[in-house]
């Protein structure tokens, strides 16, 4: 007579036997249960967030804002971005300029500072980075 082997049945081994159940969970491992995730930790010196490579605080001014707010000199309405800075003093500067040159110079101006603030050249009154998003 020929015998036949045949593999193991799945859940179970060799001889037929049950598998062995799973170890129970261990406390302080896996996920916590539902509702009971810690907060998430916020720096009370940095509100906004961090500049990732240098690590400074963000400042509480958008540069979006402030670079839309400056391209407002395209329609003659420059030195707005700055004043939402609050650096009041070079966008009353950047209004007279434009009043004197009839736009022209305020055009420019308020282009080339539209960039310079979207390119992370300009910073707030504090001396903080702009933060990104609105």
């Amino acid at each position: 007579m020929l015998s036949v082997m045949t593999e193991p049945q799945f859940g179970g081994n060799e001889y037929g036997s049950q598998p062995t159940p799973p170890p129970p969970p261990q406390p302080g491992y896996g996920p916590p249960p539902v509702g009971q995730y810690p907060q998430a930790y916020q720096d009370p010196s940095a509100p906004f967030g961090r500049h990732p490579l240098t690590g400074e605080p963000f400042s509480d001014k958008s540069k979006t804002i402030a670079g839309l707010l400056q391209l407002l000199g395209l329609f003659g309405l420059v030195g707005i971005g700055r004043m939402y800075l609050g650096q009041v003093g070079l966008g009353v500067a950047q209004l007279l300029v434009g009043l004197v040159t009839c736009g022209i110079g305020a055009l420019v101006w308020g282009i080339v500072d539209a960039v310079l603030i979207f390119t992370d050249k300009v910073r707030d009154p504090e001396g903080r980075p702009l933060r990104d998003g609105t």
